[in-house]
């Protein structure tokens, strides 16, 4: 049995590697939610040889036309491949990949390849900001390298379900929302067009596992504040959120607590739960 890495790596850990001349792919996948793309910053300053990655074309996929699928959809196995061949993934070089600072982006780039079966694949954390603070180098401009890798996406390495299956687990198990309390009660919703919860589903906000520099708590904590939760009492657990980014990043952290791994995540999420009118929708704001 492959033994699997740490999800996480520290800037210092990472630039020790580095200079000790351990080949690396680096994946600068910097995204803000509903912005332009971050490819500027990526010009500005990266990681010495880090690849770019678009956030909307490399790690999603295209919704239905009626918004099935959600906003950030999981994209096709050999898009997916596409995507990362081109980024310089190899099957047999370790991936380190970073975001601007708290994971959300970068989170979701390691979910998807651990999914398609890159299995040596870490999250720089703290991002790209823990790196500068470490004193690690930066450049500027387009990476001159332009090979690309040779990564063969096999699907279901990890958990996924869709709608059916997320309404199964809150009724029957443990489903998790990892968004804001406030768009868990359904008293504010600024991004979609239903604002509310997947009946029975309980709250663990993902952005409440890292801390102000952006980095995770460390293991104990979150083990802590999981098993507070009941999560080690629940045969099955899955997690969602608004499409499938957030639900991603809370993955990481019980990854990383060693309280559950691979929870079952919807991607589609909230965003796909409210295409279809039938599915019942619950709010603290109704009562």
């Amino acid at each position: 049995m492959t033994r699997l890495p740490h999800p996480l790596v520290s800037a210092k850990r990472l630039k020790q590697r580095l200079d000790a001349g351990e080949p690396i792919t680096l994946l600068d996948a910097r995204w803000v939610l509903g912005g332009e793309s971050q490819r500027p910053a990526y010009d500005e300053a990266h990681l010495p040889g880090a690849r770019w990655v678009e956030f909307e074309d490399a790690l999603t996929g295209t919704p239905g036309d009626d918004g099935e699928g959600g906003r950030h959809p999981m994209p096709k196995k050999k898009s997916f491949q596409a995507a990362m061949r081109a980024a310089g993934v190899m099957n047999d070089v370790p991936v380190v990949v970073y975001d601007a600072k708290n994971s959300l982006a970068a989170a979701r780039a390691w979910w998807l390849l651990r999914y398609f079966g890159k299995l040596d694949v870490q999250v720089l954390d703290g991002g790209f900001d823990a790196w500068v603070v470490a004193g690690g180098d930066v450049v500027s401009g387009e990476d001159a390298r332009t090979e690309e890798g040779d990564f063969v996406a096999t699907a279901r390495h990890l958990t996924a379900v869709d709608a059916e299956g997320a309404a199964d687990l809150a009724d029957r198990h443990l489903l998790i929302d990892a968004r804001s309390p406030e768009r868990f009660a359904g008293q504010n919703e600024p991004v979609d067009a239903v604002a509310g919860r997947i009946p029975g589903a309980v709250n663990i906000p993902a952005l409440s596992n890292v801390g102000p520099d952006g980095r995770f708590l460390s293991t104990d904590d979150l083990a802590m504040r999981f098993t507070a939760k009941g999560l080690p009492t629940h045969q099955r657990v899955g997690v969602y959120c608004g499409s499938g980014v957030q639900a991603m990043h809370l993955a990481l952290a019980l990854e990383v607590s060693g309280v559950y791994p691979d929870p079952a995540v919807y991607v589609g999420s909230w965003s796909d739960w409210i295409t279809d009118p039938d599915r019942p929708v619950e709010s603290d704001a109704w009562t």
